[in-house]
C-alpha cells in the first residue's frame, strides 16, 4: 500500500469542487421548470425542512445536512435542488410534451401549497420545452406558435447541434419560457444547454438588480459633486472660516461612504454575476439565425449599458470620496497652520506677560527692601534712643543713619536669597537691559 505525506486541509474539498453540481441528462422530448427563489440566512434552515416535508411526502430520503445539492425521482417528476451564495434553485423535470405549446408546465406537479409555501422570494421563474427538431427548426409559424407575435431571440447552439428561442419576457404566469430543439444532443449535452438557458436568465436578473440602486442613487452623487465644487470654490476664495467648511465637508464625506457602503456589495455582485452571463452565453456556442438575433446580440444591446450604468457610479461614488478625503486633508492642514499660527502669538504673549510680571516683581522686590530697612531702621533707632536716654553715651542719630546703608544691604542680600532658594528663579543681571530693548 503506497502511504503519502499528509494531505492538504481542504484537499478533497478544493479537488471535488468541479465535480459539484452535476448536470441533468434530459431524455427528450422533456419539460422542465427553473425557479431561482432569493434566499435569506435566517431561512435557509427553513429552507432545508421545507425539502424535507415534500421528500416526506413522497417516501423519498431528504438531503443531507451537508449537501448544497440534492436531485430525485418523485414519481412522475424530478426536482433538483440547488443552494447558491445568496439563492437557491429548483428544477423539475417531466417527460414528453404537452397537447399544446408550453401547457402543463412542470412544476405543475408540484404540490401547490408546497409550492407556495417555499421560504424567500422569487427573483426567475422560467419554462422550458425541450423536443426534437422538425425539418426546418427556423420556421416562422413554429416560433410564432410557442412565442405568439413577440420579438424572438435564438440562434443554433452547440456548434449546431440544435437550436434555443427566447424572447426573455414574463408571462401571464409569472413565467419566462425558452424553447429548445434537438438535432443531435446527447442526453447530456440536452441537460448542459438547458442549465445553461436557465442561468442566464436568473444571472441577467440578479446582474440587473443593481441598475435601480445606481438609478435612485444618482441624483444623490450630482448634489454631492455640486456641493463639494462649492465648497472647494469657497476653500479657494476663502469666503467662509475653514473650521465651518471643515465641517461640511465631513458631513459630505458621510453621505459618500453612506452611499458607498449600501450600494458597493449590489455593484460588486453585480459585475460577478454578468461575467457568469458572459460565460455561460459563450458556452452556448452560438451560430446565427438568418432574421433572428442571437442571445449574445441581445445582451449585448440590452444588458451591456444597464452595466455600463451601474459600473460609472460606482467608479463616481469611489472618486468622489477620494475628492472628499483630499479636500478634507487640504482643509485640515490649512486649519492646522492657522491654529499654530495662534499658538504661536499665544505664546509670544505669554513670554510678554511673563516679561512684565517679571519687572513687576522686582519693582516690588525694590519697595520692599525699602520698607523693610525703614522698619528695621526704625527699630535700631529706637534701641540707640534708648541707650542714649540710659546715659551709655551713644550718639542715637549717628547709629542710625550708620545702619541706614548696612541694614538696606543686608534686606537686599536676604530678599535676593529667598527668591533664589525658594522662587528657584536665577538672577539675571542683563534683565533690565532685555525688558528695556
Amino acid at each position: 500500500m503506497i502511504r503519502l505525506p499528509p494531505d492538504l486541509p481542504d484537499r478533497f474539498l478544493a479537488a471535488n469542487e468541479v465535480h459539484a453540481r452535476p448536470y441533468e441528462p434530459l431524455d427528450i422530448p422533456v419539460r422542465g421548470s427553473y425557479l431561482a427563489i432569493q434566499v435569506e440566512t435566517g431561512q435557509r434552515e427553513l429552507e432545508r425542512a421545507h425539502l424535507r416535508v415534500l421528500c416526506e411526502r413522497f417516501g423519498c430520503s431528504p438531503p443531507g445536512e451537508d449537501l448544497n445539492q440534492f436531485s430525485v425521482p418523485f414519481g412522475e417528476f424530478q426536482l433538483k435542488w440547488e443552494r447558491h451564495g445568496e439563492f437557491s434553485t429548483y428544477i423539475v423535470l417531466v417527460p414528453g410534451l404537452p397537447s399544446r405549446p408550453f401547457a402543463q408546465p412542470a412544476i405543475e406537479y408540484l404540490p401547490p401549497e408546497w409550492l407556495a409555501d417555499i421560504p424567500g422570494r422569487v427573483i426567475v421563474a422560467t419554462h422550458a420545452q425541450v423536443m426534437r427538431a422538425p425539418e426546418t427548426p427556423d420556421d416562422p409559424a413554429l416560433l410564432q406558435d410557442f412565442f405568439g407575435s413577440a420579438a424572438v431571440v435564438g440562434a443554433a447552439i452547440g456548434d449546431g447541434a440544435g437550436f434555443a428561442y427566447t424572447d426573455f419576457k414574463i408571462q401571464h404566469d409569472g413565467f419566462v419560457r425558452f424553447l429548445m430543439l434537438s438535432c443531435a444532443f446527447t442526453d447530456y449535452q440536452a441537460g448542459r444547454m438547458m442549465q445553461r438557458l436557465f442561468e442566464i436568465e436568473a444571472y441577467r436578473v440578479l446582474a440587473l438588480l443593481a441598475l435601480p440602486i445606481a438609478r435612485r442613487e444618482s441624483p444623490r452623487v450630482v448634489e454631492i459633486e455640486r456641493s463639494l465644487a462649492m465648497l472647494t470654490q469657497e476653500m479657494a476664495n476663502e469666503d467662509r472660516g475653514d473650521e465651518t467648511l471643515l465641517g461640511e465637508l465631513t458631513q459630505l464625506a458621510a453621505q459618500v461612504e453612506s452611499a458607498i457602503a449600501s450600494s458597493q456589495y449590489r455593484f460588486g455582485a453585480s459585475r460577478a454575476y454578468n461575467a457568469l452571463v458572459t460565460a455561460r452565453i459563450s458556452e452556448l456556442r452560438e451560430r446565427r439565425i438568418t432574421g433572428l438575433q442571437t442571445i449574445d446580440e441581445f445582451m449585448a444591446r440590452r444588458l451591456s449599458p444597464a452595466m455600463a450604468t451601474c459600473a460609472s457610479l460606482s467608479s463616481r461614488l469611489q472618486e468622489l470620496s477620494e475628492r472628499v478625503a483630499r479636500a478634507s486633508s487640504l482643509l485640515s492642514t490649512r486649519v492646522s497652520i492657522a491654529r499654530e499660527k495662534q499658538n504661536q502669538a499665544l505664546l509670544a504673549s505669554m513670554d510678554r506677560r511673563a516679561r512684565l510680571q517679571l519687572r513687576l516683581q522686582q519693582t516690588v522686590e525694590g519697595l520692599s527692601v525699602v520698607a523693610i530697612s525703614y522698619y528695621v531702621v526704625g527699630l535700631i533707632d529706637y534701641a540707640a534712643k534708648g541707650l542714649e536716654a540710659a546715659g551709655s553715651g551713644v550718639d542715637a542719630a549717628i547709629v542710625s543713619g550708620v545702619a541706614i546703608p548696612l541694614v538696606a544691604l543686608a534686606v537686599a542680600m536676604t530678599v535676593r536669597w529667598v527668591r533664589r532658594r525658594v522662587v528657584g528663579i536665577a538672577p539675571q543681571r542683563n534683565l533690565p537691559t532685555a525688558i528695556g530693548d
